[in-house]
């Protein structure tokens, strides 16, 4: 068979949007808490550290660029047809930690939860979901094992963020249509909605009220969430699980802050401030008053703030 250069092209564009990059920067959250807290249907959400991950977060606005909907181990699954399943796409130790995610260039697979261990994560958690719709949830993301990944519902989602009246009509998309897109592909946060509105669960449903003043709920298309709607639906609760937690310390004022006196605008771009009686206020502001040596950095703004309060 000869070389397609379309697909060999497509490869090495998939390849480049998924590489994770190197991240020197501590994440945010406790892993080793995080798997022991996080519970069978609970939404993981992953910054993400690839080109693709900026994109989506770009799309969506938001930190949240990727989700996935945690299985458990094998043996949390009731259905012994789908825990076949699950080994069918699976091959690692029967007890580690699962998800199921949609993932470009890879489509919907089971993949182990330790696989996001160096991100930055989030838990959010069905409030009051019972075991039996959640083995239904289960059973309806596991069915998407397979699944293409549909980059061009991300297109999609890039439109949306644009007045729907003010896009041409050639250019609207077939998202906004009924019963649109193809049934066998998916992406990571429309297909864990679709699984949670199976059992009637809501996200971000569209409240209406009737005639008589009374609220009800219309289901919303799944084909339009995004990872940042689990965060901010009201019907999950959110799990957090910080590197470093209030618990452990007698108080948030005992926490370990540096006491060198440096304020950072991100890790390695750092400055070492003073306190100084602004005249004009009397309050006591920040100023610059040295450089330290090594990854200690003092900008350009930050030395016209130390000139003007010389000059004051």
């Amino acid at each position: 068979m000869g070389l397609n250069p379309a697909a060999w092209l497509g490869k090495k564009i998939v390849r480049w949007l998924t590489t994770e990059r190197f991240h020197a920067a501590s994440p945010m959250c406790d892993f080793d808490r995080l798997r022991y807290e996080i519970r069978p249907c609970d939404v993981l959400l992953v910054e993400g550290r690839s080109h693709i991950a900026d994109i989506i977060r770009t799309v969506t606005q938001s930190t949240w660029s990727h989700s996935a909907l945690y299985i458990g181990r094998i043996h949390d699954i009731d259905d012994e047809e789908l825990r076949e399943k699950v080994l069918s796409f699976y091959a690692g130790d029967p007890n580690e930690q699962l998800i199921i995610e949609a993932w470009l260039g890879e489509g919907t697979v089971v993949s182990p939860l330790s696989k996001y261990r160096s991100d930055s994560l989030r838990v959010c958690r069905p409030v009051g979901l019972s075991r039996q719709d959640a083995q239904q949830v289960l059973k309806f993301a596991l069915q998407h094992l397979g699944f293409d990944y549909d980059l061009r519902q991300l297109i999609d989602l890039a439109r949306f963020l644009f007045p729907y009246s003010f896009i041409p009509r050639r250019w609207r998309s077939s998202l906004f249509q009924h019963n649109a897109g193809s049934p066998t592909r998916s992406v990571c946060s429309s297909m864990i909605a679709a699984a949670f509105a199976s059992v009637k669960f809501p996200l971000l449903p569209v409240l209406e009220r009737d005639g008589l003043g009374k609220l009800r709920m219309v289901p919303r298309n799944t084909r339009l969430f995004t990872p940042r709607d689990f965060d901010y639906s009201p019907y999950f609760d959110i799990i957090k699980c910080p590197l470093l937690d209030f618990s452990k310390y007698s108080s948030y004022r005992e926490l370990p802050w540096a006491i060198d006196g440096r304020i950072c605008n991100a890790e390695g771009d750092c400055y070492v401030t003073g306190l100084e009686i602004d005249p004009a206020t009397g309050l006591a502001v920040d100023i610059i008053d040295q450089e330290a040596p090594g990854k200690l950095r003092q900008t350009a703004a930050d030395s016209d703030d130390v000139k003007e309060a010389e000059t004051s």
